[in-house]
């Protein structure tokens, strides 16, 4: 089963849900979405009643925005507990606590921020909304200037972005931080099967374009990435899956592995793989896997034989995030053929209203190794380059 939200659903989505006549809850908002009703439309009352005949129905959703429909309507399985554990990144790091002792964090309210005393925590450390999307309001707290700058404009930023989303995907009343992870970061899709068991459907890398960067600008994946990635990230994943009982969930987990090779969790968002259909869909362009029909259909893509039949390039997601430090209001044009001229194989452009969300568009994009250096240049600009001013 399906339940549809914005801010996006894919062609990829849309296709998936047609060709195996997945049922979809019912909403004016998902008929818009999916472009139509000829699809399996279920009234809300159908799926509350399915889910009480049956609440191991596995349940998929691209968007955080329906926790808040699942809360309400859901509350007699077990989903919205286990959503509380993830979706909360206070809640998170308590479920883990047993296996990262040692680990600092510290929830505060956003009007105790301005006479927090952090002198004795551990610099430089990361503080973000317990609970947040999008790499909306995180901040990497190098030393006490950084801190003083972010007290003087925190309460700007946030009222900024909250209306962007629901409290159930972006909250800011309430900020957690804890100690920075060191390390490589990655992103993985897993499901949870009936019985327990962690089946991963796709793993991305994530970099950054210096230190300080904290953006989602680009992940990327490739038969290298995957084979030397998921037999430990598997293992990792066991762990937590006990830790909170999971079954038929999927999520989308992000991890840093330190220079020993700890695999040490940033956050783990419930319900979904990557948001704004991204890493399904990068997933199909890079191996022709489809991530959402194995969870929804309890099936295991065989990694071995995927691989056997693909290339070595960079398959990647660029997220062009308005890092131009120019008011979208103040942006007539977004120059998209110009950008598309970086790249040497696009596989799908997406344009987003970036007057409704602070993002230009999405890249997918299949690059030789020998060639990374057009995705470096997207990593490291700002994007003023693309923008045309009032």
């Amino acid at each position: 089963m399906i339940i549809l939200d914005k801010p996006y659903v894919s062609d990829f989505l849309k296709e998936t849900i047609k060709k195996n006549n997945f049922p979809v809850l019912k909403t004016d908002l998902a008929i818009e979405l999916l472009g139509g009703n000829d699809f399996n439309l279920l009234e809300p009352q159908e799926v509350i009643a399915e889910m009480k005949n049956n609440n191991a129905t596995p349940i998929y959703t691209p968007s955080e925005n329906t926790i808040h429909w699942i809360a309400k309507n859901l509350d007699f399985t077990p989903l919205p507990e286990k959503i509380t554990f993830f979706k909360n990144k206070v809640r998170f790091r308590e479920l883990v606590s047993s296996m990262y002792p040692n680990f600092f964090f510290k929830e505060v309210a956003i009007k105790d921020i301005p006479t927090l005393d952090v002198s004795t925590f551990p610099f430089p450390f990361i503080m973000k909304p317990s609970v947040g999307f999008f790499s909306m309001g995180v901040y990497k707290i190098r030393n006490i200037n950084d801190w003083n700058d972010v007290v003087t404009r925190i309460e700007k930023d946030m009222e900024d972005v909250k209306s962007l989303y629901p409290t159930e995907v972006m909250d800011a009343n309430s900020f957690i931080i804890e100690e920075i992870i060191e390390g490589e970061e990655y992103a993985f899709d897993t499901y949870f099967t009936n019985d327990g068991e962690p089946v991963i459907v796709g793993i991305l890398q994530h970099i950054f374009g210096s230190d300080a960067d904290v953006s989602d600008r680009v992940y990327f994946t490739s038969k290298k990435v995957i084979e030397e990635n998921i037999e430990r990230f598997s293992n990792f994943i066991t762990q937590v899956g006990k830790l909170a009982g999971l079954k038929n969930f999927p999520m989308h987990t992000e991890i840093r592995v330190t220079k020993e090779g700890e695999i040490i969790p940033i956050e783990v968002n419930p319900m979904r793989f990557g948001g704004w259909c991204t890493s399904s869909d990068l997933m199909y362009h890079a191996f022709k896997i489809n991530a959402i029909e194995y969870f929804l259909k309890g099936e295991k893509p065989n990694w071995n034989e995927i691989l056997k039949n693909t290339n070595d390039n960079i398959y990647s997601i660029v997220i062009l995030d308005n890092s131009t430090g120019i008011a979208s209001e103040e942006i007539t044009s977004f120059n998209y053929a110009k950008l598309e001229e970086k790249f040497e194989n696009i596989h799908e452009l997406r344009k987003i209203d970036y007057h409704e969300y602070p993002v230009f568009g999405f890249v997918f994009a299949e690059t030789r190794t020998d060639n990374f250096k057009e995705i470096d240049y997207l990593l490291k600009s700002n994007l003023k380059e693309f923008v045309t001013i009032k």
